[in-house]
């Protein structure tokens, strides 16, 4: 089984040795953050490089469809999306992977054969985060032999809020462990967190147990990704690899729908994580309608005109 990273190995060996080092980790400023998060969110940009920061989020999202509504032929119409998201604009970049239910993976998988667009699998009881250990490992197994690329888990934010931090972080060591060469994306719920201290504390114990992303929601609560617990995170994988030389990514979900929006996280990651960050291998958004705004502000870029959310497929 993985092992958390060398210069953090004692801060892992019990319960409490764990809890000593969450609770060691500078507390948040919170009004500090907020105004950082703010202030970063009225950066302008110019028109070129609006252009070339709407293509790099088109190539960022992953395309997502989790409703207990979905079918294979919603599935594969949102992969032919993902891998030509403007039929009349080949250019376009296609977006970073298509993120289904464990059941909808293989319908993915064969739909984007030979894409480059990763198939990506919620699992571990998403989004709950409730069941067993044995039921959320064979999620993850089934997942991946259906041709998931990547993983994304759901911690127990019960165990987290009871103070049981171990357990989170043996959960998650013991998916990586199942994920194999698939990439492993560990979702937090911050909404749910209650504070900016947990959502730091929960970002360390996902980067201590291997996660290759860690990720702000599911989608299926009222408070998603913000700016500032983005912020937070990006703050967290920069001082990471700062001391241990690993970098990991980040991925903000839920509630991120305007060209507008996507620019300022990206000025987010540029500000805070650097330029290392600007990629679809290390920053993601987790989205459904932000594509067609994308599609639209990159045609009335390229067109001088404003075709209307009719131009673009209803997902």
């Amino acid at each position: 089984m993985p092992t958390t990273a060398p210069a953090f190995s004692d801060a892992t060996a019990s319960d409490s040795a764990l809890r000593r080092f969450l609770f060691g980790l500078p507390g948040v400023d919170a009004v500090g953050l907020e105004a950082r998060a703010a202030s970063l969110g009225t950066r302008s940009i110019k028109t070129t490089a609006k252009a070339y920061a709407i293509d790099l989020a088109i190539s960022m999202i992953d395309l997502t469809t989790l409703e207990g509504a979905d079918t294979p032929g919603k599935v594969r119409a949102l992969a032919a999306k993902a891998v030509n998201p403007d039929p009349t604009d080949r250019t376009t970049p296609r977006t970073a992977a298509v993120c289904v239910y464990p059941d909808m993976a293989a319908t993915a998988a064969a739909a984007l054969a030979g894409s480059g667009v990763k198939v990506a699998s919620v699992a571990t009881a998403f989004p709950s985060g409730r069941a067993p250990l044995d039921i959320k490992l064979a999620d993850v197994r089934e997942a991946v032999a259906a041709g998931a690329d990547e993983i994304d888990m759901v911690i127990d934010r019960g165990a987290f809020l009871s103070g049981r931090f171990l357990k989170v972080y043996e959960e998650i060591l013991a998916v990586k462990a199942e994920c194999g060469t698939a990439r492993l994306k560990v979702i937090f719920e911050t909404g749910e967190l209650s504070t900016y201290d947990n959502i730091r504390r929960a970002s360390w114990i996902g980067m201590l147990a291997g996660a290759d992303f860690i990720k702000t929601s599911t989608g299926k609560v009222a408070t998603n990704a913000t700016p500032a617990n983005t912020l937070l995170m990006l703050e967290a994988v920069r001082d990471f690899r700062a001391q241990t030389g690993v970098q990991i990514g980040v991925k903000p979900a839920g509630g991120i729908r305007t060209t507008k929006d996507a620019v300022k996280f990206l000025v987010l990651v540029n500000e805070t994580a650097g330029e290392d960050w600007l990629d679809p291998h290390w920053f993601r958004f987790g989205a459904s309608s932000l594509l067609n705004d994308l599609l639209m502000q990159r045609q009335k870029l390229s067109t001088g005109r404003y075709s209307g959310p009719d131009y673009v497929t209803v997902d």
